[in-house]
């Protein structure tokens, strides 16, 4: 699988929860050097509340005015907001079983993009899988068109995911643009 040479400093991963968006964006920012931010911890507090949307959009302006970042995280709402600020869009598009599988996974394993250790199946994050490819896919493909200027990654597999992210040099290239800037 050949890497662009060109994938940028400003990369948006995306997909459907239990993709493992938060394991390739960090095994991405390990590789590169670009900061990465996770949305969840934008979003979310430890309590399992969360911020205004108003505070949420204030820190995503912040973070998108940045020279350089990966920002994990699906968030529909300001997807169109992030896609018109980055270089390049990696987007896990994987079945729905390997996202379920992807959630038990991580069942009482604590996460760097999460502010808490999930003790359970949460049943709305079960139903936003079952229901992402029907309601949520079809609006990733349709910014894919009206953004055809940026480099789009569309992964259908784990094993394709590993595979770009050890194969391909691009990574250190941009590691290289970055760390000279």
């Amino acid at each position: 699988m050949k890497r662009s040479e060109n994938i940028g400093k400003r990369i948006l991963v995306i997909g459907c929860p239990g993709s493992g968006k938060s394991t390739f964006a960090r095994q991405l920012h390990e590789q590169s050097g670009i900061p990465l931010f996770h949305l969840d911890n934008l979003w979310w507090k430890p309590d399992r509340t969360h911020i205004t949307r108003e505070e949420f959009d204030q820190k995503l302006d912040i973070l998108l005015e940045q020279d350089a970042w990966i920002l994990d995280g699906d968030y529909s709402r300001t997807m169109e907001r992030r896609m018109s600020a980055c270089d390049s869009v990696v987007f896990l598009d994987y079945p729905e079983e390997i996202c379920l599988e992807g959630i038990r996974a991580r069942i009482g394993q604590p996460r760097p993009d999460l502010p808490w250790t999930e003790p359970g199946i949460d049943p709305e994050l079960v139903e936003d899988v079952r229901n992402y490819r029907e309601n949520k896919r079809p609006a990733v493909y349709a910014l894919k068109e009206a953004y055809p200027d940026r480099f789009w990654l569309i992964l259908e597999s784990r094993a394709a995911a590993d595979e770009w992210l050890k194969t391909d040099r691009a990574v250190r290239t941009v590691a290289q643009r970055f760390k000279w800037d």
